[in-house]
């Protein structure tokens, strides 16, 4: 038997599964859930949820708009500093931001539902402005002559053009795949991204005006840096991790054995009534948060069996443990302290770890896991192989505290520099306050 030997076909629903494995994990408010909610919200001064935001949207100010039924207020509140608000009010870890510092989880243990009052602002507003209203709630200023690169159509790169537009220059995005959006298009899993929500947000985006993209356009492969800086004003990378960390471990080229990534990428581009096969016995390699994505989604996608092993213990994990009782509740089985030592046919070997003062250590027992499929997320690396001329340090782009690099005309910002956590809402205020000082540095 092979490890591919197994493959389910797509799961026709029951009664224990979604009736799509592209269902929403949280459907949209109601208006009247919305109202109500909203009205939980104390409004508080200096209000600590803003504190906890790392795009700083006044959460208070959008939360009362909704409570007097100013949706477009609501929403335009939120945009103003988070133009991906309606991606962050999906998938932003908020149980670890916002609504962890909210004052209502001292009097009742649960804070307001702040991501989701986010979604249902600007979801809104966003359908409104696809269906030709004229709903846009930003204006271009006058043009300024400037002519800005942007290389990588992700989070940073999206918010970076954005800002710049509506700053007056003139924005060219080159993006290497084949749609706009980066990982909010092809990273995150479909049970929290539905209904082609990633492109739709993407060409509300788009309609503020002065933004080209040019698809199928990668740094290194006819596109250079210094080509870029002859023939544009400024230069804004927005490149992502675009490497996978490997295992290096004996059978990790066998088939079945798939980076967690592509098989997101995979899941995310297949057409909703042809979704791919999963193994019926699916072990996910990692402990964060792509880890669970991709440990849910096999599991909706069919699989029997789906176990997610990390080497260290729950409490180091990079999921949350809301992803992480997520994926339990989603039946998906969790196993720690072990590491993988060889992958065979339809089986995975793992060694049990202990920490010994805080240093990982193998204590020579194994076990054997059957595995027909074997998905490995741990973690990504920058790809430097383009970006010779510019400082590296500790795996990402050296940046200062203006988001410039060591080259001249060059900024950058989002997951390949080290800003913060790897979040969409952290590239978001990575390319705006990147939009802001090449602004600075153009107009001076």
């Amino acid at each position: 038997m092979t490890l591919i030997a197994t493959l389910a076909t797509a799961p026709k629903p029951d009664a224990d599964r979604p009736a799509s494995p592209y269902a929403d994990l949280t459907p949209p408010m109601t208006p009247v859930q919305a109202l109500a909610e909203s009205n939980r919200c104390l409004f508080c001064f200096d209000a600590p949820c803003i504190r906890a935001c790392p795009t700083g949207i006044d959460i208070p100010a959008f939360i009362r708009s909704l409570a007097t039924g100013n949706l477009k207020g609501a929403a335009t509140t939120i945009l103003a500093e988070n133009i991906m608000g309606g991606t962050c009010g999906r998938v932003c870890p908020t149980e670890t931001l916002c609504e962890q510092s909210c004052v209502r989880n001292r009097a009742e243990d649960r804070p307001v539902a702040i991501g989701r009052l986010q979604r249902h602002a600007t979801d809104r507003l966003i359908a409104k402005d696809s269906e030709g209203e004229p709903a846009h709630p930003f204006a271009r200023a006058a043009a300024t002559g400037k002519r800005v690169a942007v290389v990588g159509a992700g989070p940073a790169g999206l918010s970076c053009a954005h800002r710049l537009a509506t700053l007056g220059h003139e924005v060219t995005v080159f993006e290497a795949k084949a749609k706009s959006g980066g990982l909010n298009e092809y990273g995150l899993a479909p049970y929290k991204m539905a209904d082609d929500f990633a492109q739709r947000e993407v060409a509300f985006i788009l309609g503020v005006g002065g933004i080209a993209v040019e698809h199928g356009r990668r740094l290194g492969a006819g596109l250079s840096l210094d080509g870029l800086r002859a023939d544009f004003d400024a230069v804004f990378l927005g490149v992502g991790l675009g490497a996978n960390n490997r295992l290096g471990i004996p059978g990790e080229e066998r088939a079945g054995v798939e980076d967690a990534t592509a098989f997101i990428e995979r899941v995310r581009q297949a057409p909703p009534d042809r979704p791919p096969a999963v193994g019926r016995s699916v072990v996910v390699i990692g402990g964060g948060n792509t880890a669970v994505d991709a440990a849910i989604q096999a599991k909706r996608l069919g699989a029997e069996d789906v176990t997610l092993v990390y080497r260290r213990g729950r409490a180091q994990m990079g999921a949350t443990p809301w992803e992480q009782e997520l994926a339990q509740t989603e039946g998906v089985v969790l196993k720690t302290f072990a590491a993988p030592k060889e992958i065979g046919n339809a089986s995975i070997t793992f060694e049990r770890t202990r920490l010994a003062d805080g240093t990982l250590a193998g204590t020579g027992e194994t076990f054997t896991l059957r595995a027909d499929m074997v998905l490995k997320a741990v973690g990504q690396t920058l790809s430097a192989d383009p970006l010779s001329g510019l400082e590296i340090a500790g795996g990402k782009i050296a940046v200062d505290a203006a988001y410039r690099t060591t080259l001249a005309k060059v900024w950058a910002g989002g997951d390949c520099v080290a800003t913060g956590e790897d979040l969409t809402v952290q590239s978001v205020q990575d390319g705006k306050l990147a939009a802001l000082s090449i602004h600075s540095h153009l107009t001076a």
